[in-house]
């Protein structure tokens, strides 16, 4: 026998081993939170076992890849945000699995927004919100970058855990000969299948491409050219939307459909799904409610703004009105169509039959030819605006389209009461944010032209009244 086969039966035998001492695959029992909140920031929607990445690797991954970054501050870098005595950002979630704790990503990741009203004070963490600091693709471009380099190795890695922790003899076992060789592979494999993510534009912070990565993931759909490039979505106050179109383009109408299917979309599969923790979260949406302005109101002028939204805007999004949560065809919205071609035919039909077989199953997506008039409750923090987020304020969407502006930077989290967004221009915008350019394909800000022919006047009153909303 030489030493290479000697050498493969070892890794062999050690693999068995640590197996046979980690008790398989099987997650031990889950974290529980008393606090339904706490449960939607930390808690797991079953993604660990499918793409968790080892507790310990994640950690040391800024330390050793921090030539990587975006810019410093270790994960801080892609805009999450910690609270005060939690181990992990808000979005992430730890179950202990095979060779110890993995680290995914949840619900609140794409959904908690963070914001400041000025730029000295602590950021106001708003679960349900629009995730419009996280920068998901550049998260993703840096674990897919970091598998790639030399680096990434059980010698380096374990040099850098051994800085802030010590293993178990058997722990540093599992590291050196399964965890890490096995997230390695397991990176550059995504890495591949996410090819077409780099021929796009870039997302940026607050945005994601949510369907492509279904399409081509898991329901299998040919790789194609389309852009679903948007905004991540507000989730707050869901009763008031039942029967409503969701998502973006209207293609689903079923609330518990859109949450299993997003626990499968960010990485959970059909059988690691967690039903009792998202059964949980579903009825905690019905409830959690949008927050409120945090500035003073001028409430004479909201008032006479009312009167302007009554009838200008509230059959398109107001309680009751009569096109509230329909879809509105995109020959008449006038905004970029790129998010709706890219949910082709094939994937409703093909997403209807992925279920089939399980204790759930999916019979509501479709395709549609539109975008859906949505309810503006909390419309203030939902900036920058239209579905993709390329109207910076609403100052902005109330302006011919010559006049918006063409280039701003987003992802930074200090608001902007005069313009009512957030502050997209100046050195610290710039410094945080990243330059989104509306002439990019899948980034236009045409369209939505209603409230453009209102007089100064009028425009200053409705916007008054809209963030009473």
């Amino acid at each position: 026998m030489n030493a290479r086969i000697m050498l493969r039966a070892a890794v062999a035998c050690w693999s068995a081993l640590l197996l046979s001492c980690a008790g398989g695959m099987r997650p031990e029992t889950l974290p529980k939170f008393e606090s339904i909140e706490d449960q939607f920031k930390y808690g797991s929607v079953g993604i660990e076992s499918e793409e968790g990445i080892p507790y310990w690797i994640w950690q040391v991954l800024p330390r050793v890849f921090a030539d990587k970054l975006p810019r410093p501050g270790g994960y801080a870098a892609f805009g999450f945000q910690w609270e005060p005595g939690k181990e992990l950002p808000v979005g992430f979630s730890k179950v202990n699995l095979f060779g110890g704790p993995r680290v995914a990503i949840n619900c609140a990741f794409c959904h908690t927004a963070s914001v400041r009203t000025s730029e000295l004070e602590p950021p106001r963490i708003i679960p349900a919100g629009p995730a419009n600091q996280i920068n998901p693709q550049a998260y993703v471009k840096f674990l897919q970058a970091v598998a790639e380099d030399p680096r990434f190795d059980s010698g380096e890695l374990l040099t850098a855990i051994g800085g802030i922790t010590r293993l178990s003899w058997r722990q540093r076992m599992q590291y050196r000969l399964l965890l890490i060789p096995a997230a390695r592979r397991a990176l550059k494999k995504q890495r591949r299948q996410y090819d077409w993510m780099y021929k796009n534009p870039e997302w940026g912070p607050g945005r994601v491409d949510p369907f492509n990565p279904v399409k081509f993931g898991i329901l299998k759909l040919p790789v194609d050219t389309t852009i679903g490039n948007s905004d991540m979505v507000p989730i707050w106050n869901m009763k008031a939307r039942q029967g409503m179109s969701l998502h973006w383009d209207g293609l689903s109408a079923s609330l518990h459909e859109v949450v299993l299917s997003s626990a499968l979309g960010d990485g959970a599969s059909r059988k690691s799904i967690q039903l009792p923790n998202l059964a949980r979260i579903e009825q905690w949406l019905l409830q959690v409610q949008a927050p409120a302005y945090p500035y003073d109101l001028d409430k004479a002028l909201a008032g006479e703004g009312r009167a302007v939204y009554d009838q200008q805007c509230a059959q398109c999004h107001g309680p009751g009105g009569a096109r509230t949560g329909t879809v509105v065809p995109v020959e008449e919205v006038g905004t970029d169509r790129h998010r709706i071609d890219m949910w082709t035919p094939a994937a409703p039909v093909a997403y209807n039959k992925y279920a089939d077989g399980y204790a759930y199953d999916f019979t509501g997506f479709r395709k549609t030819g539109g975008y859906v008039a949505m309810p503006l409750d909390g419309v203030w923090l939902r900036a920058p605006y239209l579905h993709n987020g390329s109207v910076p304020s609403l100052q902005e969407l109330f302006e011919p389209v010559a006049t918006r502006r063409s280039t701003f930077y987003r992802g930074y989290n200090v608001f902007d009461p005069t313009r009512v967004g957030f502050v997209s221009e100046g050195e610290a915008a710039t410094r945080t944010g990243m330059l989104y350019d509306t002439r990019l394909p899948g980034n236009s800000n045409a369209g939505h032209l209603y409230g453009v022919e209102l007089t100064p006047a009028q425009k200053k009153a409705l916007i008054e009244y809209l963030k009473a909303l």
